[in-house]
């Protein structure tokens, strides 16, 4: 990719959308593609080949995607497996029929099965069986992964997947129901810090263990891989740490400078109890991540309190 070069961002609103667009305008890149879900429904076939025939991206970021927490994968589960396996199916097809020079297509670490291995590799994925509340969204992203392979298998395209762990950041999404578990805690803390409230709820037992990894790092390498891979194979993208999640609610509790108790609710589903990308492969090629947890957390702190002067 040269800085003329035009790249198309599937899902620039997003959060790792926007991240990746921020990254490419400083570094200079100027024709980059970007269009609403109003302006274009990436679930709808014909609008998408149509944007594609006229533009012709030569290079795509496939950041698009429903996403959401555990609340929102169990009680979507429809919604979850149509519009993603829609979404990229439309993308990545269309990528080759206007013969873009390359691809890169963004899943999950869900895609692993529940009693994986741990550190997870790369390998690992179809080892057994997959996390209940996340399946759909989860086997319409391994779909993807055997789609970009199978292009690249028949038709020779540098289609690549890159599989991150669990991200948090800049243009979250902090919906009281359907977001992440960091985002989910930074509003509860914050929203329980002013209103002097004693405590916050978190569903499970806190013992699930996660790795967590700032979006503007994700965006770095994604940045990375688009310059420097070019295999068949998905590769993880981690930070390579991990940290359960009484720790973690105990540390945003820390940053944000009050003192709560924590209330398990343990009538609700811990999720998979761990897990633990391994990034040896990305790690070797050139890349690994800047931003800790406890500079990542403090970031997120106060961006969420602008936000909440806005709501």
């Amino acid at each position: 990719m040269d800085k003329s070069s035009k790249i198309y961002i599937a899902g620039h609103n997003g959060m790792v959308g926007s991240s990746i667009l921020r990254l490419l305008k400083k570094k200079g890149y100027k024709n980059i593609i970007t269009k609403t879900s109003k302006e274009l429904n990436l679930v709808n076939q014909e609008a998408v080949s149509s944007f594609f025939e006229i533009e012709k991206p030569e290079y795509v970021i496939l950041a698009a995607a429903k996403v959401g927490g555990i609340y929102a994968n169990d009680n979507y589960r429809a919604d979850f497996i149509y519009e993603n396996l829609m979404i990229q199916t439309n993308v990545i097809h269309s990528s080759f029929i206007n013969n873009s020079k390359k691809l890169l297509f963004l899943g999950s670490s869900c895609i692993y099965p529940k009693e994986s291995t741990q550190p997870i590799k790369e390998e690992n994925l179809l080892d057994g069986k997959l996390e209940s509340t996340n399946q759909p969204y989860a086997i319409a992203k391994i779909s993807g992964i055997e789609m970009c392979k199978s292009y690249r298998n028949q038709y020779n395209c540098n289609f690549i997947s890159a599989m991150p762990t669990n991200l948090y950041g800049t243009n979250d999404n902090y919906h009281p129901e359907n977001s992440h578990v960091l985002p989910s805690l930074v509003r509860k803390v914050i929203t329980a810090k002013n209103n002097d409230e004693s405590f916050i709820k978190v569903w499970g037992d806190g013992t699930p263990l996660r790795e967590f990894l700032h979006v503007d790092d994700l965006a770095e390498a994604c940045f990375f891989l688009m310059k420097y891979y070019d295999e068949s194979e998905h590769i993880n993208i981690g930070s390579g740490n991990e940290i359960s999640i009484k720790k973690l609610a105990e540390l945003i509790i820390n940053k944000a400078e009050c003192k709560l108790q924590i209330r398990f609710d343990k009538s609700k589903p811990n999720g998979t109890l761990r897990k633990f990308l391994d990034t040896s492969k990305i790690k070797k090629i050139g890349w690994s991540p800047k931003i800790d947890l406890d500079l990542g957390i403090e970031k997120t702190i106060n961006e969420f309190k602008e936000i909440l002067k806005n709501e």
